[in-house]
């Protein structure tokens, strides 16, 4: 990952010190040119100023530069939270020498909190000081929180004669349920695309992606899910259904949602919930995020326990109306539960539950339509983590 650049675009990472912890917690996207822009943010109702700011930004369409801050995430902290969004986003525009309109914030950590804003004015200066092509992983890792890796993903098609490139970072591992993005995540672009198509298209992919994964029910005043495309490699910009794109979209976000999943605070075991045979995507979806949820199902997959009651439990208190008596369940090819009934294949299962990865699928006997959710065990060790994480 050292060496992987996107052309046209330029990164830093910075200590500003914001927390006790002493590691690089700022960071610089740029682009030499304004670059298409769309995103998604929280739909919780309490949202960081932060997010307000870059919000109203990308309704022009385009940017150029995103900060980013980690160890605070400058939430429910009134009109100085905004004031101090608006005063980084012009010390960025100034030393970039492009307009403010086009700089975008985001930032994540401790909610409640002033920035220190002396500190950050000081990181800011060494980030406008040693923007260069490469170090993205370095980028990744300023962003972190409690994860335990950096989360990156490169990909490069070809759009015709010409090469593209596609990069995309992100940062989760508590404070997971996204309602529209992850936490944060970014992703770069050197292709050409039309800014309604690239709009539409990743506001789908998200929902397919980052709306599918879930580590503790609880969804963040920051989430803020950036893409920027600028262009550089000079194609006809795309203008709507292009699958090789897309598809290339569509698997970097797969696998940083993923990575979220996998990386849940004091998570050992990544959990997969397909829902089959449903009458409808969003029951489906219902279904698979209520069991994805479920503290109990957690727990019990934490212990190893093939407690296939809970998820029964779950199913039935999601909302969407079914006939017990038709669910198949499913622990990996292991038919736990058939018509409803217990299929005396806990044993089976006990074994199975050992693994690292876990896929409960659950078949309605409905209809067609399915979804997937992504999700991990709760541990003793998020408790812990949470019952600290300001101290």
């Amino acid at each position: 990952m050292k060496n992987i650049f996107i052309p046209g675009f330029l990164i830093s990472t910075a200590k500003a010190h914001i927390t006790a912890v002493n590691k690089e917690d700022i960071a610089l996207i740029y682009s030499k040119i304004p670059a298409h822009v769309a995103a998604t943010f929280t739909r919780n109702s309490i949202k960081a100023a932060p997010v307000k700011l870059t919000k109203r930004r990308i309704k022009l369409g385009f940017a150029q530069a995103i900060f980013i801050n980690s160890g605070n995430a400058n939430a429910c902290t009134g009109k100085q939270g905004e004031r101090d969004a608006k005063e980084i986003t012009a010390l960025i525009a100034k030393g970039l020498k492009i307009p403010k309109k086009y700089t975008l914030i985001c930032s994540t950590g401790v909610i409640g909190e002033l920035l220190p804003m002396e500190k950050i004015k000081k990181g800011i200066k060494e980030l406008l000081m040693s923007l260069k092509p490469t170090g993205w992983e370095n980028v990744a890792k300023a962003i972190m929180t409690t994860d335990t890796f950096p989360k990156v993903v490169f990909k490069k098609g070809r759009i015709g004669k010409k090469s593209f490139s596609l990069l995309g970072i992100a940062k989760g591992a508590g404070m997971i349920m996204p309602n529209m993005a992850t936490m944060l995540a970014f992703f770069i672009t050197d292709i050409a695309i039309e800014h309604s198509y690239l709009s539409n298209m990743f506001k789908d992919i998200v929902s397919q992606t980052f709306n599918r994964i879930t580590v503790d029910g609880d969804t963040s005043t920051n989430d803020t899910a950036l893409i920027l495309a600028n262009g550089y490699i000079g194609n006809e910009p795309l203008r709507k259904n292009h699958s090789i794109f897309e598809e290339c979209l569509f698997e970097t976000a797969l696998e940083l949602a993923k990575m979220i999943a996998k990386d849940g605070e004091g998570a050992t075991k990544f959990i997969t919930i397909e829902v089959h045979q449903a009458p409808s995507l969003k029951a489906a979806e219902k279904i698979a995020k209520t069991v994805a949820n479920s503290i109990l199902v957690k727990t019990a997959l934490y212990g190893g326990e093939p407690n296939w009651g809970r998820i029964m439990a779950a199913i039935g208190r999601c909302g969407v109306a079914v006939n017990p008596n038709k669910i198949d369940i499913y622990l990996g090819n292991i038919p736990l539960v058939q018509a409803g009934a217990g299929n005396n294949k806990e044993d089976e299962a006990k074994k199975y539950l050992t693994h690292k990865e876990i896929i409960i699928k659950i078949f309605l006997r409905m209809g067609d339509k399915k979804a997937t959710c992504y999700s991990c065990d709760l541990t003793p060790e998020y408790v812990k983590l949470n019952a600290y994480y300001r101290t």
